[in-house]
């Protein structure tokens, strides 16, 4: 979380493109660069079972 507000990452495949390249989208979505992608999974952390909790807000006043 940042400033009280989640985030998020959209990740779209560009097939033929290298960790650099940069893809153009067209348009009003422009374009983003390739970036690297972790080789760490997060199975481990999955399979623990259970459910992950929601970000608590309620310890404002």
């Amino acid at each position: 979380m940042v400033n009280q507000k989640t985030t998020a990452v959209r990740v779209i495949p560009a097939v033929g493109k290298e960790v650099g390249d940069r893809v153009e989208f067209g348009g009003l979505l422009g374009y983003a660069p390739i970036m690297p992608v972790s080789p760490f999974g997060c199975s481990a952390f999955v399979n623990r079972g259970g459910r992950i909790p929601a970000p608590i807000h309620s310890f404002k006043n």
